[in-house]
């Protein structure tokens, strides 16, 4: 036997080797694992399991996944692998190194192989393949980061496997196909704060390394599995609350990871890499529905949003109603200046507005920004103008919320109550001075109008609505009308509360239909019946 040990000593120690290989046989290795009993696995065979992941049977692929968990967990637990800068498997290795040496450096070797087959069968077809694969390479995750496979740069230094890591996340968000059901297998890792934090720079970098060979080409795909990812982390929002790693340090508390402000400076950096590339109108939409309560209060400047929020209420449409959100964050907590902010928030103001999904966000929004006292009655009463013309096109459960919006803006600014009270007032669209296309508030005429559109809508079909119309003929009281419950009132609630209603019975007084003609003393009655 070579290595300078004796075979008992080699027994001992729980494994055998052979320095003499001859051409037609390779080195054998015998291991105990953790869970069953001494196996001898050849070279060959152990090299056949790393490869075994190719074949085309899912329960062989599956058994060989676990196998190679097993087998490099128990290699890891004993630190049975070369650990430091690894030769090459090709070249030969000088005299200085043992046998034992030889034989860690190519079980490291065996390692490496498994490691990328496992990588490769995170695209497989079979999602359970997928999950076994991801769940294995997060083990060797842990426990690289517990028996390091790099060794220490200086005595206290910190470590963490991230090149694994980084193949994981490489993995997970592909350019060509949608790894949603898999990221979201991924999400239970993302609550270690060590994970969640690389996690974060590994995204970051591949962004930019895809984005760039891609000449900044949209990939729907790839960023939608990047937004599917990013979008899953949770963020510490107190620096006691990082206190969760899968790999913990001998200086925990010195370690950056550990500092909430790093955590933030990697989120930051993370989504300002994903946001300035273009996206599918979709995925933009997506980002603002989560921007206001999910992004911005994690970044340590959130006015570096600024550009991004205006470019997208500059677009219209849905976009620029989902911006809004955003934007007032920036205004109300971040002393953001935006020029014509109202006459933008007055373009939006179109028909589809009491249709799209988002209205409930919208008006609750636009409540806001016309809550204060000190604006003035032209723009106040352009806004009322335009929401009363709309309405007359809008569905019952729109109107039934926007007559309460309506009525607390006269509340809020007297001045505009001018628009209700006003005889001799123009009375159709034709006598009508406000010009609804007009885009600036201050010169659409709206305080030389009336709201006859109100007046309109008490002649409404639908009771409720004719009801709530009709209050604007008497003085409104001075507390304002609770809106929040009618924001979101759909089609559906209204009809099935118009179905529980109870109808009251009336005493009614008839004479019973007598003859043809159901007179009392019909001629026609004592020669015809009715049957």
């Amino acid at each position: 036997m070579g290595g300078g040990g004796s075979f008992a000593d080699s027994h001992s120690r729980g494994f055998l080797w052979t320095s003499r290989v001859s051409p037609d046989r390779k080195v054998s290795c015998c291991r105990r694992l953790p869970l069953g009993p001494p196996i001898c696995l050849p070279a060959d065979q152990l090299s056949d399991r790393a490869a075994l992941p190719q074949a085309d049977e899912e329960d062989v692929v599956l058994c060989a996944i676990r196998t190679c968990s097993r087998l490099f967990g128990a290699l890891l637990e004993r630190g049975e692998l070369f650990v430091g800068q690894l030769p090459g498997e090709e070249i030969s290795l000088p005299d200085n190194y043992s046998a034992e040496d030889k034989y860690k450096i190519w079980m490291r070797h065996r390692y490496n192989s498994c490691v990328n087959c496992l990588v490769e069968l995170m695209g497989h077809e079979s999602f359970q393949v997928k999950e076994l694969s991801l769940a294995t390479l997060m083990k060797f995750v842990e426990l690289e980061g517990k028996y390091p496979l790099v060794k220490a740069e200086w005595k206290g230094s910190f470590s963490f496997p991230r090149e694994l890591l980084k193949l994981v996340v490489e993995n997970l968000i592909p350019c060509e196909e949608d790894s949603s059901l898999l990221i979201s297998r991924f999400q239970e890792y993302l609550e270690y704060d060590d994970i969640r934090y690389f996690v974060m720079k590994a995204v970051a970098e591949n962004i930019g390394q895809v984005m760039q060979k891609t000449k900044e080409v949209p990939l729907p795909v790839y960023q939608q599995n990047v937004f599917s990812l990013i979008s899953s982390i949770s963020m510490p929002s107190k620096e006691n609350e990082v206190v969760n790693f899968m790999v913990k340090q001998a200086n925990q508390e010195e370690w950056k990871v550990s500092k909430l402000k790093e955590h933030k400076r990697a989120f930051e950096r993370m989504w300002l890499g994903f946001l300035k590339h273009k996206l599918p109108t979709g995925l933009y939409k997506k980002v603002l529905v989560i921007l206001h309560d999910s992004i911005l209060p994690h970044l340590n400047e959130p006015t570096l949003m600024i550009d991004f929020l205006t470019v997208a209420y500059d677009i219209g449409g849905a976009i620029s109603l989902l911006a809004l959100n955003g934007l007032f964050v920036l205004i109300h907590q971040h002393n953001l200046e935006y020029p014509d902010f109202y006459k933008k928030l007055y373009s939006l103001l179109d028909p589809s507005i009491y249709h799209v999904k988002y209205r409930a966000r919208f008006f609750h929004l636009a409540d806001l920004f016309l809550s204060s006292s000190h604006l003035p009655a032209y723009l106040v009463a352009a806004f009322i103008k335009r929401l009363s013309r709309l309405a007359l096109t809008a569905p019952p459960q729109a109107l039934l919320m926007v007559i309460p919006f309506i009525c607390n803006l006269f509340r809020r600014h007297p001045a505009c109550k001018v628009l209700v009270h006003r005889p001799g007032g123009p009375e159709a669209l034709s006598e009508d001075p406000y010009i609804m296309d007009e885009e600036e508030p201050s010169e659409s005429r709206a305080l030389e109008s009336s709201l006859w559109e109100l007046q309109t809508l008490q002649s409404h079909y639908h009771p409720d609505v004719a009801q709530a119309a009709a209050v604007v003929n008497q003085s409104l009281s001075e507390l304002e009308d609770d809106i929040s419950e009618l924001l979101e009132l759909s089609a559906y609630e209204l009809f099935d509360r118009e179905l529980k209603k109870k109808a009251t019975s009336m005493p009614l007084e008839f004479e019973q239909v007598r003859g043809l003609f159901g007179k009392k003393d019909d001629l026609f009655a004592e020669h015809f019946a009715l049957e």
